[in-house]
């Protein structure tokens, strides 16, 4: 790794004139014959008060030339400066001891193998002070630094630098690195083996620190991660903080329906609080959610009270009088204590922040439904705004208070039926607009159309409305009627849509013997899927026999059909889904394929059958499709790929690997990554239903669509 270190004289002319030539000189070998600095790195700071002073570059170097002449003066780190690096703000770094033994580490030995932390670690001084934050690219530079230790072999040790990272305060007494604590870790963003991530918030990390010191004993607490960026487990922590302080024991990691009851019993707002713990939790979740409050977590001032009425403003609500703030505080606390956002943020849409709005401030706290919970104003449409639009629609459609769940039931769907396929006005029509705006753009042969976002408030009829809504329906291959009708609502409200409507594909585990071929026939199938391969061998317990059989594809032919192969080894756990098994399975699709006498050019759906989570489409989906990919290549790229999974799979699959088609599991309509997304564009079959055919004889229904993959017409030709 190559990295700029600057010599000891960019600084060393600083010193002293009687001492010049000796700071200016290449660091002396170490007199330790036990220097091997092969167990990682210590992270050290400057000490109290600020570098404020430090404003240039020869600043800099005269701060390290005052930090020589104290440990040369002091005598006791062999007559030299004590660190082997020094990283200042600007991101440049400067050589002390270089590659020879440090001594700044100091403290007992160091308690994994007994050795001494200056034998065994690299000291790196970070310039800030106790009221410093490290800059980005001093964090960078470290990182840089670190790597360069790890790579680079030490020609006086014969070693590099091993993966520790330290603070060095661990196990010493001292309040060294300062605000460099929350980096001086494996795993943290100075780690070069990691992925980079923009540096943590100081305030953030003193919340997180002050709670596990602060209820660490707490009957079932657990400790959340002093890292300084806010994640679950932090507001979890939070909120077990929060049950403690209100008597709730053991405390559990969810704000839970017993949380929420003991805050409005209390009913006190921070600004008449005075029980100063709960106000120190109230300040670190401002702070976690990004919104500034105490520093030091202690009081409840000026900054604290405007953050929350800011809050309440992002959230859609009315500060108001105390009786509505009071109203609505256990509401938002809950959110706090979440890791929902109230303000937009990047990809965000302001006109669906607008709509998040408005179902906080109608429906949570203007007409209270019971079940609701405040939903994410941040512009992101997820599935949290799914449930809570979905909510809303059934309180206009005149589902009693109590009855309101979220659910798409029989309830909803009679009123649907109803109500909601009659001339809509006002607020039911504002909502339908609203899931025309979150279904958006949807596709025609010419391209993409978006919903005009003027459109989703205006109560009347437009042509711009009418024009994207049939093309809306012209894409989800349902009837194009341009009108509110229940098939609409069900294809805008969840992934499966109208389950009754007619389809023409299939898909099974189940032998497609020649009876069964003229069935589906008769009953309008035109395609069905089959599976190229099982993992599982016969007389395995988990064995289904689910593998097309030799002379099934020309069976299917000859009843009239056509079929679709899909592939799908183990694809109900995550473990299955890495480059290496995609690469291995892709080949034997192939192999499988080829036997069969299938065709080239033919789309092989490969399954991902549980509901992955965008993080985990990242790690390890999109590498495995990355490894089908290659293992088809390999084999000559005689077939396509496509993907089978939730909304989010196919649409992610389909951008960062390249996957043909996309099969989607719309039946899953529970499924995270099928609510709050659209149809992928790229989709040729939509599950959207299962049933059993026959006795024995189970069978997906799936919406095939015209024009998208025409499946094998033909086995054995070229």
């Amino acid at each position: 790794m190559a990295i700029t270190i600057n010599p000891r004289a960019t600084w060393g002319q600083y010193a002293p004139w009687y001492l010049q030539k000796h700071a200016s000189d290449p660091p002396e070998a170490s007199k330790n014959p036990a220097w091997h600095g092969d167990r990682g790195v210590f992270l050290h700071y400057l000490g109290p008060g600020s570098t404020a002073d430090l404003r240039t570059e020869e600043d800099c170097r005269k701060e390290i030339a005052e930090v020589y002449l104290q440990h040369k003066t002091e005598g006791q780190f062999e007559g030299d400066i004590a660190y082997n690096y020094l990283v200042c703000q600007h991101g440049h770094i400067y050589e002390g001891r270089g590659e020879q033994r440090g001594e700044g580490n100091g403290g007992e030995a160091d308690p994994i193998d007994g050795r001494g932390r200056n034998e065994g670690f690299y000291s790196i001084l970070g310039m800030i002070r106790s009221d410093d934050v490290a800059s980005e690219a001093m964090l960078r530079a470290i990182r840089d630094l670190i790597g360069h230790l790890r790579h680079h072999v030490n020609p006086h040790t014969g070693k590099t630098a091993g993966n520790r990272i330290l603070p060095h305060s661990f196990g010493y007494d001292t309040d060294c690195p300062g605000n460099l604590h929350m980096y001086a870790r494996p795993g943290s963003t100075i780690d070069p083996s990691v992925p980079w991530r923009a540096p943590a918030d100081i305030y953030v990390h003193r919340t997180q620190k002050w709670v596990n010191e602060t209820y660490d004993k707490a009957p079932g607490y657990v400790i959340c991660s002093e890292t300084g960026y806010t994640g679950w487990n932090t507001v979890l922590a939070l909120t077990q903080g929060l049950q403690h302080e209100l008597g709730i024991s053991p405390t559990v990691q969810t704000f839970g329906p017993g949380t929420f009851n003991a805050v409005k019993k209390r009913r006190v707002m921070p600004d008449r609080e005075s029980n100063d713990n709960l106000l120190r939790l109230y300040n670190g979740a401002l702070w976690c959610k990004g919104y500034w409050a105490s520093p030091f977590l202690f009081g409840w001032g000026e900054d604290s009270q405007s953050s929350l009425q800011q809050l309440y403003g992002d959230m859609g609500l009315n500060y108001g009088t105390v009786q509505q703030s009071e109203a609505m505080w256990p509401h938002v606390l809950k959110s706090l204590l979440r890791m929902d956002q109230f303000r937009l943020v990047p990809g965000g849409d302001p006109h669906i922040r607008a709509i998040q709005q408005r179902l906080n401030s109608r429906y949570v706290q203007d007409i209270g439904i019971p079940a609701m919970s405040l939903v994410p104003c941040d512009g992101i449409y997820s599935r949290d705004v799914q449930q809570g639009l979905m909510m809303a629609i059934q309180y206009e459609l005149g589902i009693a208070l109590e009855s309101i769940n979220g659910y798409f039931g029989p309830g909803t769907q009679t009123a649907l039926k109803g109500r909601g396929s009659g001339t809509l006005s006002g607020d039911l029509r504002y909502l339908f607009r609203a899931a025309c705006y979150f279904n958006s753009p949807t596709y025609t042969a010419n391209g993409q159309t978006t919903y005009l976002p003027a459109d989703i408030s205006t109560d009347a009829q437009t042509g711009t409305h009418l024009v994207w809504l049939q093309s809306f329906q012209r894409f989800s291959q349902i009837p194009v009627t341009g009108h509110n009708d229940y098939t609409t609502w069900a294809q805008l409200l969840v992934s499966s849509g109208d389950v009754s409507r007619d389809a023409t594909g299939c898909d099974c585990i189940t032998e497609i013997t020649p009876q069964r071929g003229r069935l589906l026939k008769a009953n309008g199938y035109h395609i069905v899927g089959r599976y190229l391969d099982e993992h599982l061998a016969p007389g395995d317990e988990g064995y289904l026999g689910k593998a097309l059989k030799p002379g099934e594809p020309q069976t299917i032919l000859d009843a009239g059909l056509r079929f679709f192969p899909i592939f799908q080894y183990n694809g109900t756990e995550l473990g299955n889904f890495t480059r290496d098994k995609g690469y291995d399975q892709g080949k034997k699709a192939h192999q499988k394929a080829v036997e069969h006498g299938i065709g080239s050019g033919t789309c092989v759906y490969f399954g991902v059958d549980y509901d992955a989570t965008d993080e985990e489409i990242t790690s390890h989906v999109v590498p495995y499709f990355n490894g089908v990919k290659a293992g088809l290549a390999e084999m000559g790229g005689r077939y396509t790929f496509g993907v089978y999974g939730s909304r989010n799979v196919c649409i992610r699959v389909s951008k960062d690997a390249g996957a043909r088609w996309s099969f989607v599991s719309g039946m899953s309509w529970g499924f995270s990554g099928n609510l709050g997304f659209p149809l992928p564009e790229n989709w040729s079959f939509n599950q959207i239903h299962e049933y059993e055919f026959q006795a024995g004889w189970g069978l997906d229904h799936n919406i095939w669509r015209d024009g998208s993959d025409p499946g094998v017409s033909a086995v054995g030709q070229e």
